[in-house]
């Protein structure tokens, strides 16, 4: 029987990251370091887990990804963040938390045998918003799979019970700054180069968004069509699309 990627959501966990590491005082505010075993300069991704800003959603399904990308030798800080759920409200506190948890990326360069010149960020469906908007600010070069790229027309697509209007404490109607402050598309031009993985049969985040984005972002960014893919095996490392994903970090670092 063929493998379901959404199951990536379920499986155990991966085998335990070599440190575990707060990057603030919250008991959400820390990240998965791995580090792959080569005697030189590591490149690091940053990745940020999706789940549709939920708090019953957290780093582990993204410990798989981050295993490939040891395997790979490209070294992975995996964040967790407070999301819907949390104490207090989603946004801004899952984008400050996304934007703290880069701003330590130089205190791991300086403990770590990690190349600061080679970072690039990583983040899948609500996670690729959250490194779209973390980007602009942070100046990194950016792997976006399945983002949720253009907030504004996901919220009027689903309605106010929809994900999108929960983290953002309402419609683009009633608080239309903070959709003008989180959604990627109304912040480009974005000043670096980012990678849009999608697949053509995402069932969660539709492939037309990435589509518009890259149209609208210019040559700062392209679009890796996953033909006939859905929503997870872009973040499977057991799903033979999951080789274009790598190839996209790679042209990055």
């Amino acid at each position: 029987m063929a493998r379901n990627s959404a199951d990536i959501l379920t499986d155990p966990p991966p085998p335990a990251a070599d440190e575990r590491l707060a990057y603030g005082v919250d008991p959400k505010q820390f990240g998965d370091l791995r580090l792959p075993a080569v005697d030189r300069l590591l490149p690091l991704a940053v990745v940020v887990h999706g789940g549709a800003w939920k708090a019953t959603y957290n780093l582990i399904h993204t410990g798989h990804l981050c295993v490939a990308l040891d395997e790979a030798e490209i070294a992975t800080w995996n964040v967790e963040y407070r999301s819907v759920g949390d104490v207090g409200s989603a946004w801004p506190r899952a984008g400050d938390d996304v934007a703290a948890a880069i701003r330590f990326v130089p205190e791991l360069v300086d403990r770590y045998p990690l190349d600061r010149k080679r970072v690039v960020l990583i983040g899948h469906s609500a996670g690729g918003q959250l490194v779209l908007w973390a980007a602009k600010r942070a100046q990194l070069p950016v792997v976006a799979i399945a983002a949720v790229s253009d907030l504004r027309e996901s919220a009027e697509r689903v309605g106010p019970e929809g994900a999108v209007a929960r983290f953002l404490g309402g419609m683009p109607r009633g608080v239309p700054d903070r959709y003008a402050a989180a959604s990627p598309r109304e912040l480009l031009p974005l000043g670096v180069r980012q990678v849009l993985v999608h697949g053509t049969s995402d069932e969660d985040v539709p492939y037309a968004m990435s589509e518009r984005y890259v149209e609208e972002a210019g040559g700062e960014a392209e679009l890796v069509t996953l033909e006939g893919a859905g929503h997870f095996e872009p973040i499977d490392p057991a799903a033979p699309e999951f080789g274009r994903t790598l190839e996209a970090v790679r042209t990055l670092i």
